[in-house]
Formats: C-alpha cells, sequence, structure tokens
C-alpha cells in the first residue's frame, strides 16, 4: 500500500513509498484512510525540525489529522463496517505518569508520549491503519469529509475546557474575546467562542481572500491591524506563535483576564520585553497566562460535538483545497489563500 513518508531531521526527505499492510499487533480496528489534514507541524516535519521515527526505523508516516472508514471491526464495538472515524494523535507513555494513568496524556508530565504521524508512531497519510477502540473516534455521518476537522476542534476544544476550569477560581462575566490568528486553529477557537455567546473578535493580517469573510459569517468581527487596535478582551487566544503577537496579547488582557497560548514559537527570536511592567499588569490585574497543545479523548468529542452544532457550510469553507494523493508534494505547499489543505485518499 502506499504511503506519505519523511525521514525526520532531513529536509526534504517526503516521499510517497511502498509500505507493508499494517500490523495487526498495531490495533484490532482496520480503518481505510479517506482524507489527512495538512498543518505546520507537518512542514516543521518535513523541513527537518520536528519528528521522530518509530523505534528501530528511519523512516516515520506522516499524518496526524485524519478520517477514515472501518474496514474491519471485532463484534461488540460500537463500529461498524463502513463507519465514519478519526484516529486520537497522543499515546500515553509507556511509565506511566500520573497524568497519562489518569486518562489525560496531553498533559504528560515526563515526555514520553508518543504521537502518531510526529513522534514514535506512524501516522495516518497511509491508504490503510490500525488503531485500538480506545483511540478511535466515530465521526457522525453527517459530518461526512468534515470530520477531517476534529482533530484540529480538539486542540481547541482543549484550549476552551481550560479557561472555563480556570474560570470557575472566582466570580468572572466574560463577555468579549479576541482570537489572535485566522488558520484552522484561530477559526475553530472563534467558531466555539461564539457558541459559548460570546462577542468575538479575530485579527489576522490577511485582508484579502476567505479569511475575512469566513469570520464575518460566523457572527464575529475581522481585524487586521494590531493588537492594541483590536481591542483588550476577557479572553485571548493567540494562535500564531509570534513572539511580538505574544507579548502584545499579554498587554490586551483586560482585568481578571485569561491569555490562553495555542501557537508554538520557533527558538531564537529576541525582543525587549519591560518585564517589570508586564508582571506588575499581570499580578494587579490577577490575570493567567497558560499554554494548551494537543488533547485527550474527552476533548476529541467535544471538538466533534462543536463541528456538529455548526454550520457545515460554514465548515466546508475552511477546507480550502483537496488535493488527491498523487498530487500530495502540492498539498504540502502553502499558499496565500490556504485555510485547511487536505490530502485525499479516497472513499471505499
Amino acid at each position: 500500500m502506499l504511503a506519505l513518508t519523511v525521514a525526520p531531521g532531513t529536509k526534504g526527505s517526503a516521499r510517497l513509498d511502498e509500505v507493508a499492510e499494517p500490523d495487526p499487533a498495531r490495533g484490532e480496528i482496520l480503518i481505510a484512510a479517506h482524507s489527512v489534514g495538512i498543518c505546520g507541524t507537518d512542514r516543521e516535519i518535513i523541513d527537518g525540525l520536528h519528528g521522530a521515527a518509530p523505534p528501530g526505523g528511519d523512516r516515520l508516516i506522516l499524518g496526524h489529522e485524519s478520517l477514515g472508514r472501518v474496514l474491519e471491526v471485532p463484534a461488540g464495538r460500537d463500529l461498524a463496517i463502513g463507519d465514519w472515524v478519526a484516529g486520537i494523535v497522543r499515546h500515553p507513555d509507556p511509565v506511566p505518569c500520573a497524568s497519562c494513568a489518569h486518562g489525560e496524556w496531553d498533559m504528560c508530565a515526563n515526555g514520553r508520549y508518543l504521537e502518531h504521524g510526529i513522534k514514535g508512531l506512524d501516522g495516518f497519510a497511509a491508504e490503510r491503519y490500525r488503531l485500538d477502540a480506545g483511540f478511535v473516534v466515530k465521526v457522525d455521518p453527517d459530518l461526512a469529509e468534515r470530520g477531517v476537522l476534529i482533530e484540529p476542534a480538539s486542540v481547541v476544544a482543549k484550549a476552551w475546557d481550560q479557561i472555563d476550569r480556570i474560570g470557575r477560581r472566582a466570580f468572572w462575566a466574560p463577555s468579549r474575546v479576541l482570537v489572535i490568528g485566522a488558520g484552522p486553529i484561530g477559526l475553530l477557537a472563534a467558531l466555539l467562542g461564539v457558541q459559548r455567546g460570546l462577542e468575538v473578535h479575530v485579527l489576522d493580517r490577511h485582508t484579502e481572500g476567505p479569511k475575512p469573510g469566513i469570520v464575518r459569517d460566523l457572527g464575529a468581527t475581522y481585524h487586521s491591524g494590531s493588537v492594541e487596535e483590536a481591542g483588550s478582551a476577557d479572553i485571548i487566544l493567540e494562535c500564531t506563535g509570534a513572539p511580538a503577537l505574544i507579548v502584545e496579547a499579554l498587554h490586551a488582557a483586560r482585568p481578571n483576564g485569561i491569555v490562553c497560548l495555542t501557537g508554538v514559537s520557533a527558538p531564537g527570536k529576541k525582543m525587549p520585553v519591560d518585564t517589570g511592567a508586564l508582571n506588575r499588569e499581570l499580578v494587579l490585574e490577577n490575570n493567567v497566562v497558560f499554554g494548551s497543545v494537543n488533547a485527550n479523548r474527552a476533548h476529541y468529542d467535544q471538538g466533534a460535538l462543536a463541528l456538529r452544532r455548526a454550520d457545515p457550510r460554514w465548515l466546508d469553507r475552511l477546507i480550502t483545497r483537496r488535493v488527491p494523493l498523487a498530487d500530495w508534494a502540492t498539498a504540502l505547499e502553502h499558499r496565500p489563500d490556504d485555510v485547511k489543505t487536505v490530502l485525499r485518499f479516497g472513499d471505499l
């Protein structure tokens, strides 16, 4: 069967390979790949900046944003042949740490977790793959091909879950949300804010292309200037990882505000920051700043629910390119009008 593979640490090593059928020991459920979403993490791995092959191997099958259909499933499972499914990316470490043992592998404390298509586990960009039932998320048939958005939706569902928990530290009545970045994570973060009945503002650098219209049609307000021009907010989700925007986001939080950082920054960027003034603001205004990454099963379920509640026509606009497997190299390009690019493996 065909799979998109890479040699982690070697820039430009991505290629379409013929690989062996998945070993039944890898999972009791056999899944036929339908589509795989492409994100910045995939491009970092292809550029040799990130990623780790499975033990004993030198190549990694890419793909962590998955959608497939069940080919084989044991009796007694809440799945049937032909069901749409998504795979959970992270697996707990083998020790395990206290968090992983509690089913919260997204909060792994010792870093020994594994991740499909990223760290130590082959990904979902193969014609067929296997998973155990505990790492399979059933996709509502009404979502169908939109189910490829479940993994990024799980990431923002976790971020909002943490925001909700932190907000309960005291009486808090947030009204205004600022999302920085209108990529898939930012747009889905905005979706969950609108679903909570909050006033949502989205800041991005694009003035043309699909993003401004996607934001407006969600019922949110689009900004293309500075964070200061977009205004202060009770909740800020920073989804770019750009250091300058992160600092601006910290200053833009209202008293008792919460800033969630979801973008991963590249190291080496240095900039002058008045740490004393920033600390004074955070302390005197009771602000909370936290980072959030990945998701556990509860967040996948929450993300799937948010997608089911969304306007399907709006979700369709997030997927701006669907690329057949034969043209895989073009799927890895980042084009100015891209929101989410999906690599298609085809239906059953």
